[in-house]
């Protein structure tokens, strides 16, 4: 079991996940410390997504999904009955692998998560939404556009002001999964730079078949093979010097 110190603000315990007769992750062990960047790495098919998933109970609307073990987030199960998934959610923001933007304007994208979220007055909002923005590194490119359709941004540009949706809402732990997959190179910079300065705020965690931007930009590294986790350490020690022959494999291309 993954010992439990100050800096881990998640703790994965013995996380087992099925889809129906599919036993998707097995056994899932290990800590994501606080004010990181976490990457998950593994080839097609080994779990990443259905991991990081589970950190906001969102399998949980699949209905073949079984999930069994613990997820510690500030010292609560979030699994436990008492912890409703709306109060997860405002704790632990998801952004997906392709932009998806409302079909709103740029500033009704951040404004109307936010009066779900039960802020109402416009001083407020428009505070949360600058804010926001700026945060993202989008408030210079779109300042002056933002009664437009987000639909008129770039992609790199719609999938930071999906960042910047999350942002508003004032998370605590910031879930990616793939966020670059479908972006330029340029693009893919502007968000890995993005993500290295938002970890001195938020706890990281980024699923990625990019092994290159797992390792310019996360502090920590799992890697994932058919719903294991093999390996788990600092960044530079795994890609440099890891522990597992099988982890050498991934890594060093010789499959996936």
């Amino acid at each position: 079991m993954v010992e439990i110190k100050n800096d881990n603000r998640i703790l994965i315990e013995k996380l087992n996940v099925h889809f129906g007769n599919n036993h998707v992750l097995i056994d899932i062990d290990f800590p994501i410390k606080a004010n990181s960047i976490t990457a998950i790495i593994g080839p097609s098919g080994c779990g990443k997504s259905t991991l990081i998933r589970c950190l906001d109970r969102m399998n949980d609307i699949i209905p073949s999904a079984c999930v069994a073990g613990k997820i510690i987030l500030d010292n609560i199960d979030i699994h436990d009955p008492s912890y409703e998934p709306y109060d997860l959610r405002k704790k632990v923001g998801m952004v997906f692998q392709k932009p998806n933007p409302f079909p709103k304007s740029i500033y009704e994208n951040l404004a109307f998560g936010l009066r779900i979220h039960g802020i109402r007055k416009k001083e407020a909002i428009e505070k949360r939404v600058v804010e926001a923005l700026n945060a993202a590194a989008l408030w210079d490119e779109v300042k002056d556009r933002l009664h437009e359709s987000a639909f008129s941004l770039s992609g790199g540009q719609q999938q930071r002001l999906c960042i910047a949706r999350t942002l508003a809402i004032e998370p605590e732990v910031i879930l990616f999964d793939e966020p670059c997959s479908a972006l330029d190179p340029i693009s893919t910079g502007k968000i890995e730079d993005l993500m290295v300065r938002l970890k001195e705020k938020y706890t990281i965690v980024i699923v990625t078949h990019n092994m290159q931007q797992a390792a310019r930009i996360s502090d920590y590294t799992g890697f994932l093979y058919l719903g294991r986790l093999i390996e788990y350490d600092e960044t530079k020690k795994l890609f440099t010097a890891p522990r597992e022959k099988l982890t050498e494999n991934y890594i060093t291309g010789r499959f996936g």
